[in-house]
């Protein structure tokens, strides 16, 4: 990334039931287009020849002509459609409760059309808004999987289209000096240059992982992988409504290798809720340390992650005593009160040839609370590869591999086993609980420029982290297209 923030790529958490989009595809999906917004802006200028034997040279004094400056963009407009059409066939699955995966076989379907508007006020001052339309729903109400397979599935969702505004934004970047570098037009990113150097502001709506938990490799459900524990790090419960957008603020501080990165955000009013808390007494602080360098000509980062969320949560002890008093099954929403939460991971990217590049992420979270806004998740590591084409003459294709294995901890599971329901789990019942184990691999063939269609394929084992269930085999076929 050449931004001063990585792009502000989608990271999406949707859900429920739906037979409608397919026919949406043809109007919104297939849009293929290319914009002069792409052009390269890093091309130097032509070197000055003369006849070897006639040209004088230049006076020691005289300076090199210097590159030419890349075009300042004052505004763009840019736009992509995403359809994922995804299910998997009957499993095994001896019992389930309400939130399990449905083990007979089903499909959903997800759509949306999103675009991009920004305008530059001043010198570093970028003002984007995003108007977004979707339609559908996750597999079984985006229920049954920790690791959900579909990171374009809300946790919410319409059988009709209707129309969101998920980014509202200002970002102001203020040079420090160093070297200076383009910056390529994209979503949600004018053209323009930054120094190595620099302060980058962020306030408004926009997702808490369009700025922290990046990764080159796995992190746009849009393009590269889809399950949500492996384009972000399953244990970073970031503040979010149900969508996976919050309001807030961050600021970095670009030095040299070296990046730092706060922002403070608002939590949902209730955990997993649509609406968040604007009275800023339930929020979110977190902190990002990145170190950027080169390996034997390979550029690679490494990223270091650390939250708290303070708001209204239960522990699920509290709530495993309580069931048993009352004879019902156990709920976290009957014993909330004011506590924190806390949790870190650790995220690699490295290149590791021209066209292979791998990632990499471990992650941990205090288990005795409930999940406030993402999944229940209390452990997780996640590895994989991304090669392009281009050895076999298909430079725009990509295949993707990865891994990922997730826990939960121990008041977790009994909680589960006692009845309990979670943000996306919960069997109603856990007499052999295990680790969540997903495969996921991917092929992005890309037809024209800015238009891809995806085959996935994910495996998972012990769904729910439950034995007993599973394992589930997943396909998806997703059409892209941008401008």
């Amino acid at each position: 990334m050449t931004y001063a923030i990585a792009p502000l790529i989608e990271a999406r958490r949707r859900g429920k039931r739906g037979q409608w989009g397919a026919a949406a595809v043809a109007g919104g999906v297939l849009i293929c287009a290319s914009s002069p917004a792409f052009a390269d802006l890093s091309a130097p200028s032509d070197s000055l020849q003369g006849d070897p034997v006639t040209a004088v040279p230049p006076a020691p004094e005289a300076e090199p002509a210097a590159e030419p400056a890349p075009a300042t963009q004052t505004w763009a407009v840019h736009g992509q459609s995403t359809f994922v059409y995804q299910g998997h066939p009957s499993f095994r699955s001896p019992y389930q409760g309400a939130n399990s995966l449905d083990p007979v076989a089903n499909a959903r379907e997800t759509w949306d059309v999103t675009a991009y508007v920004g305008y530059r006020p001043w010198a570093g001052g970028e003002l984007w808004i995003n108007g977004e339309i979707d339609q559908g729903f996750g597999l079984d109400d985006t229920l049954g999987v920790a690791g959900f397979p579909s990171a374009e599935a809300y946790k919410v969702g319409k059988t009709h289209p209707y129309v969101r505004l998920p980014r509202f934004f200002f970002r102001q970047t203020l040079d420090l000096g160093g070297p200076a570098k383009p910056v390529d037009a994209d979503e949600n990113q004018l053209a323009g240059s930054v120094t190595d150097n620099r302060l980058v502001w962020t306030v408004g709506k926009f997702s808490v992982v369009d700025v922290f938990d990046t990764n080159k490799y796995a992190h746009d459900p849009r393009q590269d992988f889809l399950n949500w524990s492996i384009v972000d790090t399953g244990t970073f419960d970031y503040a979010a409504d149900s969508w996976g957008y919050s309001a807030g603020s961050s600021l970095e501080w670009y030095q040299g290798r070296f990046a730092v990165r706060g922002g403070a955000f608002l939590l949902s009013a209730i955990p997993n809720g649509e609406t968040l808390d604007t009275r800023f007494k339930q929020f979110e602080l977190v902190g990002e340390v990145e170190e950027r360098h080169t390996i034997l000509g390979h550029p690679g980062a490494v990223r270091f992650t650390t939250f708290v969320n303070r708001g209204y949560m239960g522990r699920y002890d509290q709530a495993i005593e309580l069931g048993l008093e009352t004879g019902l099954p156990p709920s976290t929403a009957d014993v909330r009160h004011y506590a924190g939460r806390a949790g870190w991971d650790m995220n690699l990217e490295q290149e590791l040839t021209r066209d292979l590049g791998a990632f990499a992420r471990v992650g941990f979270v205090n288990g005795h609370y409930e999940t406030y806004d993402f999944t229940d998740i209390d452990k997780t590591v996640a590895a994989g590869l991304s090669l392009t084409g281009r050895s076999w003459k298909r430079p725009n294709d990509t295949v993707g591999l990865a891994g990922v294995v997730n826990g939960a901890s121990n008041p977790l599971l009994e909680y589960l086993n006692a009845g309990g329901l979670g943000v996306l789990v919960g069997d109603g019942k856990l007499p052999n609980p295990g680790w969540e184990h997903i495969l996921e691999s991917y092929y992005s063939i890309g037809v024209l420029k800015g238009c891809s269609v995806s085959f996935d394929y994910q495996l998972v084992d012990n769904p729910g982290y439950n034995r007993d269930r599973g394992p589930a085999n997943i396909f998806a076929i997703r059409l892209h297209a941008e401008f």
